[in-house]
């Protein structure tokens, strides 16, 4: 995982374990980017307020110092607790002269429609109002879905499309991805989007140690 993600200035990570186990995996995480070549820290959500234990989980961030500095305290976005199952987390940062705020977030599976409270990521720019937001995360839902219009209208644009990152269970004759689910909105007026892509690290390793990593695939973006 290091060494897939150690060209990037910030990292968000969705699903961590809610236990322990989770948190000393993000710190194992920043242990190996450590030894890379570069300084990195990094920062963990509180647990989310599902009101089903099984579903509460956390975030984190990880940054390079050299690049990234954080502005304030990371949270989570409480104002949502109610609407969103494990609501998204939040950090403000800069780069030189550029503020941004990243939105984080895990929506719940497709057989409990995710278009349920993705519709209240709407809502985030009024709420958190002054914040130079980009949204991001595991979605279990396509860009293409309508209950994104209301942020596309907003002057968000998501830097894939149609891009599937999620892992089939079993990978044949090269065709390995399932769903369009993972990607990164950001405000068209504010960004330009230099590149974006995917990291396929399941053709670095065998299959059968794939989906013991994750079965999403890390999706990026650069923007100036």
């Amino acid at each position: 995982m290091a060494q897939s993600l150690k060209t990037f200035d910030i990292v968000a990570i969705q699903e961590v374990n809610s236990g322990s186990s989770g948190a000393q995996a993000v710190g194992k995480l920043a242990d190996a980017l450590n030894r890379t070549g570069n300084k990195w820290t990094y920062s963990i959500s509180e647990i989310t307020t599902s009101d089903n234990p099984q579903e509460r989980e956390r975030y984190a961030f990880l940054w390079k110092t050299g690049e990234i500095k954080p502005k304030g305290k990371v949270y989570l976005a409480s104002k949502l607790r109610n609407e969103i199952c494990r609501e998204p987390f939040m950090g403000t940062f800069e780069k030189g002269n550029l503020v941004f705020t990243l939105v984080t977030i895990h929506a719940i599976p497709k057989k409990k429609q995710p278009e349920t409270e993705l519709k209240y990521l709407k809502s985030i720019p009024q709420l958190y109002s002054g914040n130079n937001l980009i949204f991001m995360g595991d979605f279990n839902c396509p860009e293409s879905h309508t209950v994104f219009n209301p942020l596309k209208k907003l002057g968000f644009v998501p830097a894939f499309t149609g891009q599937k990152t999620t892992l089939k269970q079993n990978c044949k004759n090269g065709d390995c991805l399932a769903s369009a689910y993972d990607n990164i909105f950001y405000p068209e007026n504010k960004f330009k989007k230099l590149t974006s892509g995917i990291i396929s690290f399941y053709t670095a390793i065998q299959w059968d140690m794939v989906r013991k990593v994750s079965d999403h695939l890390p999706v990026f973006v650069e923007l100036e």
